[in-house]
């Protein structure tokens, strides 16, 4: 087994172990909040910052309670976990334990938290129904449906029924809550997707540009009108995005650049951050990059490429490029381009991005490019350098357009 297997295995029995149950019984009355991993945690931060800062100013209202309530948060994935368990605004951050109904059972008379908030695409038919049974509120929010999902296949009646559990759905789109009404479901109402409202908090406030961890990344950039941000990278990316920086050719023996491309420079934030990763990568520039962890004042000065080895940075280091380049989408998905679009960057992804609105958007706006090929992301990177302004407002327009979710939610659980 992985050792990411095994750290999951681990971290969602250690919850209901005997000895640290206590630790949940501790927290009773707590509003709990799930998500998968980082990406969706980001979509409950807002909710939870303004539970937070309501709670500042006095008793937090909702159906269930009146008071000043911990938060508990809960993820399915490690690292997800991992990055998020130190969150100072929660209370206590623990595994998903193993979606049975007698773990579900178990978590439940432990906690008893006055409501419950899942994000997105968590739909676990045990806790659901537990929840439900126990007459405790549950809201979904940030999801997103099509037809094509199990929910509504002629054999996903079982499926269906588990939506059944929210006393409400808070969805990003009209089509989802059209489509959930078709099967009966009506308690749902669109609100958007709260991620735009955290992204306009991140690029008000963020790291700031003095903070020490930005010191390599300030001095990296220095100078510079043609960098590239790439975030959350696989192998496949990296390699494209390798030939493009590159792009030499051999000419009696020596390498000679073929393009302008050696005037641009990259910042590659990996998804993986495991050494067998980092050296793949670093095996591709040859020589050319720097990694963020070592780089001194020597070695940034002729490095065309830093390689960020470090988790937490990547949502403040957009600010410091003019085009973004977004993962995941010659994998199962492209991760998130939010973070990059509020900065008004142009945004540029691999081909699967079908199963997100947001991509979707910023395509139908002009600023967006989903490329397949390295000739297709020759042409998108160039023009999008070129014209990184235009471009880029179009992407800050979007966002702004976008804004108000946590709003909407806040204000039906809690206002």
């Amino acid at each position: 087994m992985s050792s990411k297997f095994n750290t999951w295995f681990r971290g969602q029995r250690l919850t209901l172990d005997a000895d640290h149950l206590p630790v949940l019984t501790a927290l009773q009355g707590a509003i709990w909040f799930h998500a998968a991993s980082v990406g969706e945690f980001e979509q409950a931060r807002p909710i939870i910052e303004r539970i937070k800062d309501r709670c500042a100013v006095g008793p937090l209202h909702c159906k269930t309670a009146s008071a000043v309530r911990p938060i508990v948060v809960t993820f399915f994935s490690p690292s997800g976990y991992e990055a998020r368990k130190g969150y100072e605004l929660a209370d206590g951050v623990f595994y998903l334990p193993l979606p049975t109904r007698r773990n579900a059972r178990k978590f439940l008379d432990a906690l008893q938290p006055s409501l419950a908030i899942f994000v997105k695409y968590e739909f676990w038919p045990a806790y659901l129904k537990e929840l439900k049974k126990r007459d405790i509120p549950t809201y979904s929010i940030c999801s997103i449906f099509r037809p094509n999902q199990v929910f509504f296949k002629w054999w996903g009646r079982v499926y269906r029924k588990s939506l059944r559990c929210f006393t409400h759905l808070f969805v990003q789109d009209e089509a989802s809550r059209v489509l959930l009404a078709q099967y009966g479901i009506t308690q749902a109402s669109v609100a958007g997707d709260t991620r735009f409202d955290r992204m306009q908090a991140v690029t008000g406030d963020g790291l700031r540009v003095t903070d020490q961890r930005l010191a390599p990344i300030v001095d990296f950039t220095r100078g510079c009108e043609r960098m590239i941000i790439a975030g959350s990278t696989w192998p496949k990316d990296e390699v494209l995005l390798a030939k493009y920086i590159g792009n030499l050719s051999l000419v009696n023996g020596f390498q000679s650049p073929i393009t302008n491309h050696q005037s641009n420079k990259l910042i590659l934030v990996p998804h993986e951050l495991d050494e067998k990763h980092l050296h793949f990568i670093f095996n591709l520039f040859q020589g050319r990059f720097v990694r963020y962890s070592r780089a001194t004042q020597a070695s940034l000065i002729h490095a065309q490429v830093m390689v960020v080895d470090t988790m937490g940075l990547l949502s403040s280091i957009y600010r410091f490029g003019q085009v973004a380049y977004i993962g995941g989408g010659f994998g199962v998905g492209i991760h998130n381009t939010i973070e990059a679009a509020a900065y008004g960057m142009p945004v540029i992804f691999g081909p699967n991005y079908e199963h997100f609105r947001e991509a979707q958007d910023l395509i139908k706006v002009g600023a967006a490019r989903s490329i397949k090929t390295y000739s297709e992301l020759e042409a998108a990177l160039d023009t999008a350098l070129d014209n990184h302004e235009t471009i880029g407002a179009k992407a800050a327009a979007y966002v702004a357009s976008e804004l108000g979710a946590t709003d909407k939610i806040f204000e039906k659980i809690f206002v």
